[in-house]
């Protein structure tokens, strides 16, 4: 079976460049800057060097080339003026670029050479904020529309949270310098997706916290065994696809009978989270919009 992509349609074009399919037909008749494969029944398909070279293209456009010089450049020059620009610390498209065809081709080396080529210019939080986030927001759009399946994004999703537990490791053994709150980093039941609660993980340990961090799927009655510890305990939870639209409400409901807000906080975020509706009862239940919300919480 197949597992590398090699071959893309102008849809898959127009979804990983962000280049609209039809501007990029014009860029083919017009100025010949790509040349597609045509099926049977002459539908266009695109090489990955044809990917690459419209990444690069797109990247040359945004950055105030106009397309017809562009299209007068010879190949490795592009690739010049590419790596040129790329060594712009204010630049993260060729870092996106490079890390969605890493993320095609189930590509360990050009994912790592990005990465470090990124923390020469960049802390690992500016890297996280500046380009993983862009890329999981774009990865979550090119899934929904076929343009990758779930292999790539488990493949991506691994690396990234490797890089999140290594950087946490690396304060992990520091002397806990907060004690002002104990958090408990946990996801519901069923739910899998884990790099923001990772994520959170470090910001909390690296402003001196303690944190206890439980992952994935996690019952709330596993959550009562925590709370005979501590007096005080912050539970933070992404609800990124669970509990769905219609079980957010019963699930705060036994949080509430089991571990209670009386002496502890339920602190929120995710795509389901948005459908908490008694938050406003409740001081100690909060719903952040985006983890830098909740970072400045704390």
């Amino acid at each position: 079976m197949e597992c590398v992509k090699t071959k893309f349609s102008i849809k898959d074009l127009e979804n990983l460049s962000g280049v609209k399919a039809h501007t990029i037909r014009i860029w083919e008749k017009r100025y010949d800057l790509l040349e597609p494969d045509r099926t049977d029944t002459n539908i266009r398909t695109y090489d990955i060097q044809s990917l690459q070279k419209l990444l690069n293209i797109t990247l040359l456009y945004k950055n105030g080339y106009k397309i017809s010089k562009i299209a007068e450049i010879p190949e490795e020059k592009i690739n010049t003026l590419v790596r040129e620009i790329a060594t712009d610390k204010n630049v993260h498209n060729q870092a996106l670029n490079s890390f969605k065809l890493s993320m095609l081709n189930f590509d360990y080396s050009l994912f790592y050479n990005t990465y470090n080529n990124l923390l020469a210019e960049k802390s690992f939080r500016e890297v996280f904020y500046d380009v993983f986030i862009p890329l999981l927001n774009e990865i979550g759009v090119l899934w929904h529309t076929n343009t990758i399946n779930p292999a790539h994004e488990h493949f991506i999703s691994s690396l990234i949270k490797q890089k999140i537990v290594l950087n946490t490791e690396r304060i992990q053994s520091l002397e806990k310098t907060n004690k002002s709150k104990t958090f408990v980093l946990f996801l519901p039941e069923n739910e899998i997706h884990e790099i923001g609660l990772l994520y959170l993980n470090y910001e909390l340990q690296l402003k001196g916290y303690h944190t206890i961090y439980l992952g994935q799927t996690i019952p709330i009655n596993s959550l009562t065994n925590v709370q005979n510890f501590f007096p005080e305990l912050h539970f933070i939870s992404y609800f990124t696809v669970t509990p769905v639209e219609d079980k957010v409400e019963e699930y705060i409901n036994e949080f509430t009978e089991k571990i209670g807000f009386k002496d502890h906080h339920l602190w929120l975020l995710g795509y389901q989270a948005r459908h908490v509706k008694n938050e406003q009862n409740q001081k100690k239940l909060k719903v952040f919009k985006s983890i830098n919300e909740l970072v400045e919480e704390i």
